[in-house]
């Protein structure tokens, strides 16, 4: 079992940064990849990136590189997902997932991945 707790959500003008974080307290860890996910109401969860807990293997959807940034710590057990030039598109819930079974980085999911966050809300005011 993995849990998977994000934080770091808010509302921010345009234009401005935010920093989500993604904490685990599963006391088996592994280097599986953690995905950053978003939703928007009556949508399905859209890729944004993906990492490897080493943070040598990082992939994100091409429409978001250049602005956001993840990152993983494995000592604090936590993946951040760094969002800078924010657009009220960018407006949505963020889910982080994990994929246990290892399908890979490169993999948009949703489905490969099995263990999922409660989700944080990102509004970017125009």
């Amino acid at each position: 079992q993995v849990q998977l707790v994000e934080s770091g959500g808010g509302l921010v003008q345009a234009g401005g940064s935010l920093r989500l974080s993604c904490a685990t307290s599963s006391r088996s860890f592994s280097d599986y990849p953690v995905g950053w996910f978003r939703q928007t109401p009556g949508q399905g969860r859209e890729f944004v990136s993906a990492i490897n807990w080493n943070g040598n293997n990082i992939y994100y959807a091409d429409s978001l590189k250049g602005r956001f940034t993840v990152s993983s710590d494995n000592a604090k057990k936590t993946v951040y997902l760094q969002m800078n030039s924010l657009k009220p598109e960018d407006t949505a819930v963020y889910y982080c997932a994990a994929d246990l079974r290892g399908y890979g980085c490169h993999v948009e999911g949703p489905y490969e991945y099995d263990y999922w966050g409660q989700g944080t809300q990102v509004t970017v005011s125009s």
